[in-house]
């Protein structure tokens, strides 16, 4: 079968079985077999796939039609310009966590002529794929950072993925949330799990069936790891630094309640204008 025939039938498949993005899909899927870009894609149309590939194709396909996530299948996200790997074990990464890290550097550089001495130390809590704490250390070449995740599966990703792309100085620790972590920080960064069993019905079937459930659903409300994770990081910050957490529109209203006592609250839209960041400064006193 010719490339293009294989493409158009794997479109058609795609789209009766209500696959999203059909054709964005049936590319990935087609480039991840083919281990190749999309201009090889556009630049062999009649290039013949092997008995292999075809069968290899197929199986993709089958996969994702029956909802399992691309990223889980070709094992690989794109995020922050790094491309991770990904399994069952931990969340996809997904671009509106990217506001998380604007938030933390926008801190950093408003922090920075006012440091007296030593080097910014952060906390990403619950790491997954290791996702936010890479690209701060991408980013802060001379920043201390720290990763918590309670999953060893997710932890092994995201040491995987820090030896990938060089950053093996990031701190590891198996914990929930940062109990037991030593020492004070200048930031604890997080993308907790903050969506309700009571919202469930609202989130992607492919969500709910085949990421990990303890990274997406938080108890009945959806604030239940961020009550928890606001005393901690109280407790775990230096004087005047900052929680940086992403959140959804439906519990904003209850996160503020949670920072009372906190200084400097405030929520950050994302590009849907949907509240998205929260970032809260310990108070000096």
């Amino acid at each position: 079968m010719q490339l293009k025939e294989a493409l158009a039938q794997a479109i058609a498949r795609l789209t009766a079985e209500d696959v999203p993005s059909p054709r964005m899909n049936a590319e990935l899927l087609l480039m991840f077999t083919l281990n190749c870009d999309r201009a090889y894609l556009f630049a062999h149309p009649e290039r013949e796939l092997t008995p292999d590939e075809e069968s290899r194709y197929e199986a993709a396909l089958a996969e994702r039609s029956r909802g399992v996530p691309a990223q889980y299948i070709t094992g690989h996200q794109e995020f922050w310009g790094m491309d991770l790997i990904v399994n069952p074990a931990v969340l996809i990464p997904r671009p509106e966590t990217e506001h998380v890290i604007e938030t933390v550097l926008e801190l950093q550089a408003s922090r920075v002529g006012r440091q007296t001495s030593g080097k910014t130390r952060i906390v990403d809590v619950g790491t997954g794929s290791g996702c936010i704490a890479l690209a701060l250390a991408k980013e802060l070449p001379s920043a201390e950072i720290h990763a918590t995740d309670i999953s060893s599966g997710a932890l092994e990703i995201a040491r995987l993925n820090a030896a990938r792309h060089q950053l093996e100085r990031i701190h590891f620790f198996q914990t929930d949330l940062l109990d037991a972590l030593p020492g004070e920080f200048d930031f604890v960064v997080s993308n907790p799990p903050y969506v309700g069993e009571s919202e469930e019905d609202t989130v992607q079937l492919e969500v709910r069936k085949f990421e990990p459930h303890n990274a997406v659903f938080a108890g009945l409300t959806g604030t239940e790891v961020i009550s928890g994770l606001i005393p901690q990081a109280h407790a775990a910050l230096c004087p005047a630094g900052w929680l940086v957490m992403e959140i959804s529109g439906t519990i904003a209203d209850d996160i503020r309640k949670l920072l009372e006592g906190w200084q400097n609250v405030q929520i950050k839209p994302d590009l849907q204008s949907i509240p998205r960041v929260v970032m809260a400064q310990k108070p000096t006193t």
